[in-house]
């Protein structure tokens, strides 16, 4: 399954920038490991 981390790398190049998709999807969000087939993220601009 995907993680913000894997997320963040694919889109930003740097997994590490994973909190900046954590923060704009809070609080539908409540921990950054928990995310879930077919949901919808925001995923803010680099």
């Amino acid at each position: 399954g995907d993680t913000l981390s894997k997320i963040a790398k694919e889109l930003y190049g740097n997994a590490n920038l994973y909190m900046r998709i954590f923060d704009a999807n809070k609080p539908m969000l409540s921990h950054p490991d928990k995310i879930y087939p077919g949901q919808m993220l925001r995923i803010p601009p680099q």
